[in-house]
């Protein structure tokens, strides 16, 4: 008695198909793709139709296809068997017809190397399919959950913006273990298009997670915060994400543990909006939906279970109408508003050593209103997201790329857009020296303020977990020290005054203090500004090694709060005797 393959991949493809409704397969001879013929044979909810000739095969899909008004899927072997497929792969292109073409491969690696029946089908004729992915086989959970992706959306593109074909090039390894009685479960991605009914949200603990975005408009603002208040909502943000409602809640003020940890911080639903956030997060949350104009499947948290393919304003207004009769409740954000205030009340009471943490304390707080700011990437972004910002301000990084080549390009050219405006920029000396040449642009006005923290190497380098087990050695090239002038007093002076910049320095707390007002004015002067700012980079650990300490105090204080309210203060202090027996409550 035959079964399904043992092959995950493919296994993963059958149960998805069924998932996502697709039941007619035309399957052409061969034995490339026998693992995949030979369980859905044996599936009862497949309708198969055999067809010796795959030109004939395709073409019979696409009537089929346009007959029944349903996605009909193709299975072929190896070798050219895929090539005859493009005449009607090219008519359902242009009549939008559903077609699924599955070619069954070898392993592609052996592609270009003299083995029989091993063809590259990586590239398709460009109007052939509105998508093409392979799908390998599957060793590892990274695996399985890249390939789940790719499948879920090749699927749905087949429906997508009026539908059409799609291919997917399917591995094998010829496993003859056709004993697997029951497909495993899989996640199914929907997508939802504009006029299609969306599901509903039921439950509570709602958040909006906001990768970098642009400048929100008052109307999209207003539509979140009306959401939130219906479905008991927050919006996770940091700078560069721009939200400046009611129900922000900055990913840089709240310990990380505290939402990889605590249930009661456990999210029921998850709505993702914007690009490449700057903030990592490790969260929890029972199911994850993105929303995004461009309905392209982002699973950036793994746990992606549905596309919203509307403009954000729109999906908003239609769950704010929907929950209108719903009573309005804000307890899940009071909730993360303690644990901000308590955690910003235990970072005042450290003194946190010069460092880009101490800078981002001691300047965020008073950039002029309306200004604009941008941050390198990395630790620049990093550690000025630990402290809050004027909400006038909107906020830009590089982070589509994530790379260190353009920042101060990129805030030059902002810059040109509003010369009455000023424009903050952030950045370290590696970021700084690599784009250096942009200073010298003859369109450059008065409204640019660059600080530059300059601590002689890539400071993100050297203190990362995988860097920081050759400690010192990693200054040599891992973290490049001894670069543009080994910390030079006189460099950046010479450059920036020679380029028509006012330049101004710092190397202690006093001094960085006394020039802060130079470089903060909120007057457009004759010039534009360079701040140059010399701080150690193993001082700048000592401060992260402060702020990390300081919210673990910050948990346990909240904790012993908690406890208190339960068991009140003779059965707390009870408590803490066990538990300080053990390491815990100090």
């Amino acid at each position: 008695m035959f079964y399904y393959t043992s092959e995950k991949n493919v296994q993963m493809v059958i149960a998805l198909m069924k998932e996502h409704g697709i039941r007619r397969i035309i399957t052409s001879p061969g034995t490339t793709n026998v693992t995949f013929v030979g369980s859905v044979q044996n599936d009862p909810y497949f309708e198969l139709y055999s067809v010796m000739d795959e030109r004939s095969a395709a073409y019979m899909a696409c009537g089929l296809a346009a007959e029944t008004g349903e996605p009909v899927a193709l299975s072929c072997t190896g070798a050219t068997a895929s090539r005859n497929y493009f005449p009607a792969l090219t008519e359902a292109y242009y009549r939008h017809l559903p077609v699924l073409a599955i070619t069954s491969t070898q392993y592609t690696g052996r592609v270009g190397h003299n083995i029989a029946q091993v063809i590259d089908r990586s590239v398709q004729p460009r109007d052939t399919v509105k998508l093409s992915v392979d799908i390998p086989a599957i060793y590892n959970e990274e695996e399985e959950w890249n390939c789940n992706v790719k499948i879920n959306a090749a699927i749905t593109e087949l429906v997508r913006n009026g539908g059409g074909p799609v291919h997917i090039n399917l591995a094998t390894t010829y496993s003859r273990d056709f004993s697997v009685k029951e497909l495993p479960k899989v996640r199914v991605i929907k997508r939802y298009q504009p006029g299609e009914a969306f599901p509903k949200i039921t439950g509570e603990k709602t958040a909006v997670y906001v990768g970098n975005h642009v400048k929100w408009n008052k109307e999209l603002t207003e539509a979140v915060d009306l959401f939130c208040e219906k479905y008991n909502g927050i919006v996770l943000c940091d700078h560069t994400s721009n939200y400046k409602g009611k129900y922000a809640v900055q990913i840089g003020l709240v310990p990380e543990s505290v939402f990889m940890n605590n249930e009661l911080t456990k999210i029921r639903l998850l709505i993702h909006l914007g690009d490449v956030s700057a903030t990592s997060l490790h969260i929890k949350a029972d199911k994850i939906w993105r929303v995004a104009p461009d309905g392209n499947i982002i699973d950036t948290f793994k746990k992606l279970s549905a596309v919203f393919q509307v403009d954000e304003l729109c999906f908003f207004k239609h769950y704010a109408a929907k929950g209108q009769n719903r009573e309005s409740d804000t307890s899940f954000y009071e909730y993360y508003k303690k644990v901000i205030s308590s955690e910003q009340k235990e970072r005042e009471k450290i003194e946190l050593p010069f460092s880009s943490l101490w800078l981002a304390d001691k300047t965020l707080k008073q950039l002029p209103e309306n200004c604009v700011l941008h941050l390198a990437i990395l630790n620049s972004l990093e550690t000025w997201n630990k402290y809050a910002v004027n909400k006038s301000i909107p906020v830009y990084s590089n982070t589509g790329g994530f790379g260190i080549d353009g920042v101060l390009s990129s805030v030059v050219g902002a810059s040109f857009a509003n010369p009455e405006k000023l424009y903050f920029c952030v950045i370290g000396d590696l970021a700084f020296f690599y784009d250096i040449n942009c200073l010298g642009n003859k369109h450059i006005k008065n409204n640019l303020r660059i600080m530059l923290v300059n601590n002689g190497k890539g400071h993100t380098m050297r203190k990362s977990t995988l860097a920081g087990i050759f400690e010192d050695e990693a200054d040599m090239y891992i973290a490049a020290e001894g670069h543009n002038g080994r910390k030079s007093k006189c460099l950046v002076k010479h450059i920036a005054e020679d380029l028509g910049f006012k330049y101004i320095t710092a190397s202690t707390k006093q001094e960085y203090l006394e020039n802060l007002n130079t470089f903060i004015d909120p007057d457009i002067g004759e010039k534009s500004v360079i701040f140059e700012v010399f701080t150690d980079s193993r001082l700048e650990n000592e401060a992260q090694a402060m702020m990390r300490k300081n919210s673990n105090s910050t948990l346990m204080n909240m904790a012993e709060s908690a406890v208190r309210k339960v068991a009140g203060e003779a059965g707390y202090q009870k408590i803490k005797k066990f538990i300080k027996k053990r390491g815990g409550f100090s």
